[in-house]
């Protein structure tokens, strides 16, 4: 006879396990304790088994009735609903352990590990934290769940707070995060490939640099006048002679800089090209460092963060001490201290196009020609870094300003 709920609800319990049969094999379970527990008898080739359906009131007779007629189909079919059932448990997991946050951390290590194409400090950073503002949206979600609306409108809300840039590389990113969970068999496919388009365009815009020469002897003036934090001031100086990369120059560590021999050897793994950079020191940079020795050094960072010595200065640091001298973002920037050097040196007409394009450490497809670069240029890049310092002492003490010769390149 099929149970009722009321049968049900006056079930009393026993000294031992009472089994109130319902139909098709399945049965309440009245434990000694009072428990009400849904099983359901059954065969899956020749063997007898049982599945755990649930508790009743939790699971009503019903519902109860309903995942019983769901497992008799899956037998039919010859599958085991006790099988089926821990698949289900073991998918939920990895559905749950698979959340987009959990993949984003994986893909930025991957990343950061990924040989010459690996990502530098500056751009692991940058990554990392444009993916940190999609945690409050996506990242706890299933990745396997998320939809193109739901990635839209996650960047979207950083769009809507005009840094539009920004919006553009965390969708870009989110998309990497998404193929590279395609290419661990974690999705079938990336949610945000139809996404093209949808977010608003941002201007190009190029970075502040001052490049006329007087303008130039009133930066380095201006700077020498700072009066912030001892270490800004000593980075800004720093950067106008070497002219590396904002991110190169704040991760710079004391064991790469040889001062006696003059010489900053920046790892591979540091550069945007993925290959070491040697940086030839003039006799204004190796005294510049030498002060900062005594307030970083001898070992770690060499302008380290004012919170810890165990990171670097913060990426906005230069701008920010640029913006309290008053230089707007579009007039000097941190970064273009490079577009400075770049400009006055090829103006000079003293120095091979490509032994600057070496100083900058802009990258060269050929490796044959980049090595032959290399060692043919460096001695010049040594004799153009130390014009180039004493050039900028020149401008720094407000020297008459006299055009350069028109000469080939040496």
């Amino acid at each position: 006879m099929a149970l009722t709920d009321i049968a049900i609800r006056n079930a009393k319990p026993g000294a031992k396990a009472i089994k109130l049969a319902d139909a098709g094999g399945m049965f309440l379970l009245v434990t000694p304790a009072g428990g009400k527990l849904w099983r359901l008898k059954y065969r899956i080739d020749g063997r007898e088994k049982l599945l755990a359906i649930g508790a009743y009131p939790e699971i009503s007779l019903s519902e109860a009735r309903k995942r019983r007629e769901e497992a008799r189909e899956l037998i039919a079919l010859g599958k085991d609903p006790s099988r089926e059932k821990q698949r289900e448990k073991v998918n939920s997991r990895i559905q749950a352990e698979n959340t987009f946050a959990a993949i984003a951390d994986e893909y930025c290590t991957k990343r950061k590990r990924d040989g010459e194409k690996g990502w530098a400090p500056a751009t692991a950073s940058r990554s990392e934290y444009l993916l940190g503002r999609l945690s409050a949206t996506i990242g706890r979600l299933a990745i396997a769940e998320i939809e193109p609306a739901d990635v839209l409108a996650a960047v979207r809300k950083i769009e809507s707070k005009g840094t539009l840039e920004s919006a553009r590389r965390t969708l870009q990113l989110a998309s990497g995060v998404f193929r590279y969970a395609v290419a661990t068999a974690r999705l079938r496919s990336d949610p945000t490939r139809d996404l093209k388009g949808a977010l608003t365009s941002p201007t190009v815009t190029h970075y502040g640099a001052i490049t006329d020469a007087k303008k130039v002897g009133e930066l380095l003036r201006t700077i020498d006048g700072y009066e912030g934090q001892g270490l800004t001031k000593q980075a800004m100086q720093i950067a106008a002679h070497v002219f590396v990369r904002p991110g190169e120059l704040r991760h710079a560590e004391w064991e790469e800089i040889d001062l006696e021999g003059a010489l900053w050897i920046i790892p591979a793994g540091k550069m945007k090209m993925r290959k070491a950079h040697h940086v030839p020191l003039s006799r204004q940079a190796v005294e510049l460092f030498r002060e900062v020795l005594a307030a970083s050094g001898p070992t770690g960072y060499v302008f380290p963060s004012i919170r810890t010595r165990s990171r670097p200065m913060s990426e906005n640091t230069i701008n920010a001490a640029l913006r309290r001298l008053g230089y707007a973002s579009d007039e000097m920037t941190g970064h273009g201290f490079r577009a400075m050097a770049s400009t006055l040196l090829n103006e000079s007409g003293k120095w091979h196009s490509d032994a600057i394009e070496r100083a900058l450490a802009h990258g060269d497809t050929d490796k044959v020609r980049a090595a032959y670069h290399r060692g043919t240029h460096w001695a010049e890049r040594v004799l153009m870094a130390q014009w180039w310092s004493d050039y900028l002492d020149m401008l720094r003490k407000g020297a008459d300003i006299l055009p350069f010769p028109e000469s080939g390149a040496a």
